[in-house]
């Protein structure tokens, strides 16, 4: 198979083309990424560069002629590519519709007219806004709470329309919170290991009980390739919910990373909440177990102490972002007031 991957060189991306050349060794990756602040060259090593089967194109998913040309080459694609962070959407609202919604639009006309065979589209558990008194069911509304899960609302919405349309074979998943390896560190986890290696105050917003439904990268990719490689008759115009159903807040996720690292718990730091802030996230797979029979193989406990230790064990990594970067060191001090 010839599969584009967009946002290929961030977090979830980059897991996922390690991921697939690994279990598909004959499948061609061609990786779309504009390398803004998330998009990491250094998330792909040296066997990935060597592997013939690799190609990255540096370029914006809202270039209409450059990827018109990549769909030319491809049977399959996999859309990650998306400005993805909350509190980044609250400050920055714009940039979010542009990529998000205009950007997808872009790929999933080229993808139309290229006559591609599958499209699966990355969505988020943030569209359904707050899972209340049960964890969310892909038929529930869609109440989106930020500017970042309306931008990710708008695309998925979207990139559905191109099947009730014109019958593009898009599938949609929407996962739970991912933790793993080269998480850029503006998230929750990566963040909270690095400050905490650093001695640093760990920012905790509000009461730190908000919940979110924690998944390894791994079994997201794994669930992305089933959707890939299953049936059109299972899959095409449906939607997946992704999860491995553990759930936890922030001050729980907080307290094991502490305790992992062996710091004490007067790092924790309670600041101001985020403005919409979701009580809880959750959602139920049930759907994708029953039709697809998939099912995570990561354990929570085992895997977070793996993550914890990747940030210990690849600190030039982690450094070149918070020590390097200008983007990251002026993000941070906007949001919390230190460089």
């Amino acid at each position: 198979m010839r599969i584009l991957v967009t946002g290929g060189a961030g977090f979830i991306g980059s897991n996922f083309v390690s991921y697939t050349l690994k279990k598909h060794p004959d499948d061609r990756i061609i990786v779309l990424d504009a390398l803004t602040y998330a998009g990491n060259l250094e998330n792909f090593d040296k066997e990935i560069w060597n592997n013939p089967n690799f190609q990255f194109f540096h370029g914006n998913i809202t270039d209409e002629k450059l990827v018109k040309e990549l769909m030319r080459n491809v049977d399959a694609v996999v859309h990650f590519a998306a400005e993805t962070h909350v509190d980044r959407s609250i400050r920055e609202a714009g940039t979010f519709l542009e990529t998000d919604i205009w950007g997808t639009y872009i790929l999933l006309d080229s993808a139309r007219l290229a006559g591609i065979e599958r499209f699966v589209h990355i969505s988020t558990d943030e569209v359904y806004g707050e899972a209340e008194d049960h964890a969310s069911v892909e038929g529930d509304d869609l109440k989106p709470k930020s500017p970042y899960a309306a931008s990710k609302t708008g695309a998925d919405r979207l990139a559905w329309s191109y099947w009730t349309t014109y019958e593009l074979p898009v599938t949609i998943s929407r996962c739970s919170n991912n933790y793993g390896p080269f998480q850029y560190p503006e998230k929750l986890i990566p963040l909270f290991v690095t400050n905490a290696m650093e001695d640093k105050p760990l920012p905790v917003y509000g009461h730190g009980k908000n919940t979110r439904d924690w998944i390894y990268v791994l079994d997201h990719c794994s669930a992305i390739d089933a959707l890939m490689r299953s049936d059109g008759d299972k899959v095409n115009g449906e939607v997946f919910n992704v999860s491995s159903e553990h759930e936890l807040s922030v001050l729980d996720i907080t307290g094991i990373i502490l305790k992992a690292l062996g710091k004490p718990e007067s790092l924790i730091n309670h600041v101001e909440d985020r403005p919409g802030h979701v009580i809880r996230h959750a959602v139920d797979p049930s759907k994708i177990n029953k039709v697809l029979g998939w099912k995570p193989e990561y354990g929570f406990v085992e895997n977070i102490e793996k993550t914890i230790d990747w940030y210990r064990n690849n600190e030039t990594w982690w450094r070149n972002l918070k020590e390097k970067q200008a983007e990251y060191k002026e993000w941070i001090k906007a949001q919390y007031g230190k460089g």
